[in-house]
């Protein structure tokens, strides 16, 4: 038997580039190029609105084998409805600034790595937060997450990069503002006064933090730390504690663990999907449990 009679027939990727992304457009030939050397047939898609996205995936379900996302984290949140409608495998290549799921996953950066990646790793299924009908891989947040969100610009990100994101923190700290929120779990309802409430599914958020040292995206479950501190320049010193996940013991950090919670404010407050603002309280937040594939290192 020949070798000829061993080789598996080459997969049909639905590639998917965020062109606005901060490597998309640069990287478009290129990883094409890399894709078909290493088996892959490319049908390739090009949209400026990633609202667009979904369609395009339920469109091609029937014709592909998978699908290749290249962007940042809102690119990739903006597909999920579509990967979970058809189950199509999601190969990544991180093109954004945070490309946080991706440091979940253990996905490389460098981009010929990444497409390596997807053409020999293995499928792990990963669980999806939810928060009012709007999906989340990452993290799902109210406060002062949403102000740095709401501020930061695209070309601050593009020039920048994750440096952005802690330039913006730490010019917002100092402005943060307290609110008062009311979380419920398990029939108990918990009164706070806090700058910010995050509730993670993932591992990564915010360019390379961590929701809680031993949070997977596959644990089913969801991870809820609150900032709860009197004084903004508190928060200067559990930075660090915070980007290692190292939080839970921290006075004025509320951390909580479940499979649901609900949030409720005294006003509708924003709420920020995997660094996209996209609902706001009252909020309910569930996780669901591996509901989709990715494409991760072997």
């Amino acid at each position: 038997m020949t070798n000829d009679h061993l080789q598996l027939p080459p997969k049909t990727a639905l590639l998917l580039i965020n062109r606005k992304s901060r490597h998309g457009q640069e990287n478009l030939v290129e990883t094409i190029r890399q894709l078909k050397e290493l088996g892959f047939i490319v049908l390739e898609e090009l949209t400026e609105d990633p609202l667009k996205l979904p369609d395009i995936i339920r469109h091609y379900q029937h014709q592909v084998d998978l699908v290749i996302i290249g962007g940042g984290d809102g690119t990739l949140n903006a597909a999920i409805e579509g990967l979970v409608d058809t189950q199509l495998p999601l190969g990544i290549l991180p093109l954004g600034t945070a490309n946080d799921l991706a440091r979940t996953l253990k996905i490389p950066v460098d981009l010929p790595q990444a497409c390596q990646v997807i053409a020999t790793g293995q499928y792990q299924r990963i669980d999806l937060g939810l928060v009012n009908e709007q999906y989340f891989f990452n993290v799902a947040s109210c406060g002062l997450s949403v102000e740095i969100t709401q501020r930061l610009t695209k070309e601050d990100k593009s020039r920048w990069g994750i440096l952005a994101y802690l330039s913006m923190a730490l010019k917002m700290i100092w402005q943060a503002r307290p609110f008062r929120a009311e979380i419920r779990i398990n029939g108990e309802a918990i009164r706070i006064k806090t700058i910010q409430i995050a509730i993670g599914n993932g591992r990564h958020y915010g360019g390379g933090m961590t929701v809680c040292y031993d949070a997977k995206i596959d644990d089913q479950r969801l991870d809820l730390y609150s900032l709860e501190m009197r004084h903004w320049w508190h928060i200067l010193l559990i930075l660090p504690a915070l980007w290692r996940g190292r939080h839970a013991d921290l006075p004025g950090v509320r951390t909580l663990q479940g499979t649901e919670f609900e949030i409720y404010t005294r006003k509708p407050r924003s709420i920020n999907t995997d660094g996209e603002i996209t609902t706001s309280t009252p909020a309910t937040f569930r996780v669901i449990p591996q509901v989709i594939s990715v494409v991760v290192p072997r």
